[in-house]
C-alpha cells in the first residue's frame, strides 16, 4: 500500500515537473501586455500610412476604399442574390427583404465546393465554376428567367474606383488561379455568365467579406461601424471620415475602409515576434513573405502551427516520451478544427 502511494506520488511529481517544463517552453511564445501595446501602436501607424497618398504605395496595411458610403438605414427592400467567394467554400444566397408590417428578411442558401484544382487552375476555369454554381442555384430557385440584383462578396485585396468594379491586387489564403491578379473580377464573372447564355445577372456591387459582415449587422443595428473576420483568413473594415482618406476625392461624408490587415508585418514590422514556427509556415505557404499577420492568427494556419510545435516538443522529449508518429510528421494532418475540438474537450474537464 505504501509502495503504491509512493509510486502515485512519484508519477504525480513527474507529471507536475513535465508540465512546468512544457509551460516554460511555451512561455517564450506568449506576448506581454507591453508588447501587445507596442504592436497596437505599430499597427495604428500603418493604418495612418495606408490612408496617406504619399505613404500608401510602400505600406503593408493598404486601407482600401470600398466606395460603400453608409451602412443600411432599415428602409431597404427587394429580392437579391448574394455570392460569397473567398473561404473554404463558395456560398450563394437568395435574400428577400420586405416591409409588410415589420421588416422581414428571408434567406435561402446553398454551399458549393471550391476544389483545389479549380482555385489553383486558371482564372477562366474559376469564374466558369462560379457561373455554373450560380446557374444551378437559380435553376433550383426557379428564377433563371429573372434578372435579379447580385451582390458579390469577394474576400481578397482589390482596388476599387467604384462599387461594381474590383481589380484583384493579389491572391491570399489557398487561392492561386492564374490570370486574375490585375483584372476586374466583375468583368471576369460577367464574361463567364455571358458565355453560358442560359441566364442573366446584374452585379451591382462587389465588396470584401468584412464589409458584408458590417453591413449585415448594420441592417439590424445602425450603430455597427466595424466588420471583422477571423476565419480561414483575417481582416477588418470600418467607417472612416472622407477627410482622412487621401486616396479618394472629397472631404464630406464617410466611406468604409477595407484595412487588409492580414498583410500587416509584410514590411518587417513583426519580425521581433515571429517564431521559428511562424517562419516555417510562411516558407511552406503559397505566398511566402506575404500576409504575415494572417499567418500568425487565422484558421488556415493554426492547425499546422500547433503540429510544428508538437513535433519540436516531442523531439526534445517534452511530449509523448519523445516518440513521433508518421502522422504527426505529415504536413496538414492536424487542422484548426482538430485543435478547436481538443480545446473544447479540455474545457469540459476543467
Amino acid at each position: 500500500m505504501i509502495a503504491a502511494q509512493l509510486l502515485a506520488y512519484y508519477f504525480t511529481e513527474l507529471k507536475d515537473d513535465q508540465l512546468k517544463k512544457i509551460d516554460k517552453y511555451l512561455y517564450a511564445m506568449r506576448l506581454s501586455d507591453e508588447t501587445l501595446l507596442d504592436i497596437t501602436g505599430r499597427f495604428r501607424r500603418e493604418m495612418e500610412n495606408g490612408l496617406s497618398r504619399d505613404f500608401n504605395p510602400t505600406c503593408s496595411v493598404k486601407m482600401l476604399p470600398t466606395f460603400v458610403r453608409s451602412i443600411p438605414d432599415g428602409t431597404e427592400r427587394g429580392d437579391f442574390i448574394a455570392l460569397d467567394l473567398g473561404g473554404s467554400f463558395f456560398r450563394i444566397l437568395r435574400v428577400k427583404v420586405s416591409h409588410d408590417k415589420k421588416q422581414m428578411v428571408q434567406m435561402e442558401s446553398q454551399v458549393y465546393d471550391t476544389p483545389e484544382d479549380i482555385i489553383h487552375g486558371t482564372g477562366i476555369r474559376l469564374f466558369d465554376h462560379v457561373a455554373e454554381c450560380l446557374g444551378d442555384f437559380m435553376e433550383k430557385q426557379e428564377i433563371k428567367d429573372k434578372k435579379l440584383p447580385v451582390g458579390f462578396t469577394f474576400s481578397f485585396p482589390c482596388r476599387q474606383t467604384k462599387l461594381d468594379e474590383a481589380v484583384l491586387i493579389t491572391w491570399t489564403k489557398k487561392f492561386k488561379a492564374s490570370g486574375v491578379e490585375g483584372a476586374d473580377v466583375v468583368k471576369l464573372l460577367n464574361k463567364a455568365i455571358k458565355k453560358r447564355g442560359d441566364y442573366d445577372a446584374d452585379i451591382i456591387a462587389v465588396v470584401n467579406d468584412t464589409v458584408g459582415t458590417m453591413m449585415t449587422c448594420g441592417f439590424d443595428d445602425q450603430r455597427c461601424e466595424v466588420g471583422i473576420i477571423i476565419g480561414t483568413g483575417t481582416n477588418a473594415c470600418y467607417m472612416e471620415e472622407l477627410r482622412h482618406i487621401d486616396l479618394v476625392e472629397g472631404d464630406e461624408g464617410r466611406m468604409c475602409i477595407n484595412t487588409e490587415w492580414g498583410a500587416f508585418g509584410d514590411d518587417g514590422e513583426l519580425e521581433d515576434i515571429r517564431t521559428e514556427f511562424d517562419k516555417e509556415i510562411d516558407r511552406g505557404s503559397l505566398n511566402p513573405g506575404k500576409q504575415l499577420f494572417e499567418k500568425l492568427t487565422s484558421g488556415m494556419y493554426m492547425g499546422e502551427l500547433v503540429r510544428l510545435i508538437l513535433v519540436k516538443m516531442a523531439k526534445e522529449g517534452l511530449l509523448f516520451e519523445g516518440r513521433i508518429t508518421p502522422e504527426l510528421l505529415t504536413k496538414g494532418k492536424l487542422t484548426t478544427k482538430d485543435v478547436s475540438a481538443m480545446e473544447k474537450k479540455q474545457r469540459r474537464f476543467v
